[in-house]
């Protein structure tokens, strides 16, 4: 199905298949709502929104300056077209960014908030980290063009989605964490390089009512590497 915010046709499907509340699925940045697709399968009985944030997945068109609050607005879009007025939430990654948006300013909304290996937070920068950006400024300065520079994910992007990619990761969602009061559920994987265990411990401290798990030699598909253990953490929490 397809539901149209700002323009942009974002896609989404429905498994509705028990009586409890709906799960909104929420997937990190580049892959779409699919990853999640071995998870589902384990769950027939659960309800669940899956959608693919633009412009990944079938939902292939590029916005325009959108920023992470643009996709949560979207989400909530949703929702109310969907007339659903209180869901459960899953982020990873990325899709974690949104939820810390999702359950902290807008708290009727979400009833539960899982977080899995969830981006947002400031990280902590290395000296060699400080000495690339500096470099990098100081050449820009002098008129030198560096065409590789930026991540992975940043040089694959359009111009346009250049943008919108600065704008989503230099928002830091720290001050919102004590802002989330719901039953908050944190996994992140043991060996995840991306979105490092210090950042689960931080969520952990400043989200009163949280949980901690860590998966034992898991990265950040932690629901990839051992889809069973993040199975019975999620099953458990939501049973709760």
């Amino acid at each position: 199905m397809v539901f149209n915010f700002c323009g942009v046709k974002v896609f989404y499907r429905i498994q509705n298949n028990g009586t409890g509340p709906y799960t909104l699925l929420l997937h990190g940045w580049g892959v779409s709502g699919s990853i999640f697709d071995k998870f589902v399968d384990l769950m027939p009985e659960r309800n669940f929104i899956i959608l693919d944030f633009p412009p990944f997945g079938k939902s292939n068109i590029e916005p325009k300056d959108w920023n992470i609050f643009t996709y949560a607005n979207m989400v909530i879009s949703l929702c109310e077209h969907l007339k659903i007025d209180q869901v459960n939430v899953l982020g990873h990654s990325f899709g974690g960014r949104v939820a810390i948006i999702l359950a902290s300013l807008r708290p009727s909304l979400i009833e539960k908030c899982i977080l899995v290996s969830s981006a947002g937070l400031k990280p902590k920068r290395t000296l060699k980290y400080h000495f690339k950006l500096y470099s990098y400024k100081l050449l820009r300065y002098f008129g030198f063009m560096i065409n590789n520079a930026g991540s992975d994910d940043y040089k694959e992007l359009s111009n346009d989605m250049k943008k919108v990619f600065v704008n989503v990761v230099s928002e830091h969602l720290d001050g919102y964490l004590p802002l989330i009061k719901q039953k908050t559920l944190i996994i992140y994987g043991e060996k995840d390089k991306e979105t490092p265990v210090y950042m689960a411990k931080r969520l952990h401290k400043h989200i009163k009512n949280s949980r901690l798990e860590i998966i034992p030699e898991a990265g950040h598909f932690c629901f990839i590497d051992n889809l069973m253990t993040f199975y019975r953490l999620v099953d458990k929490f939501l049973e709760e």
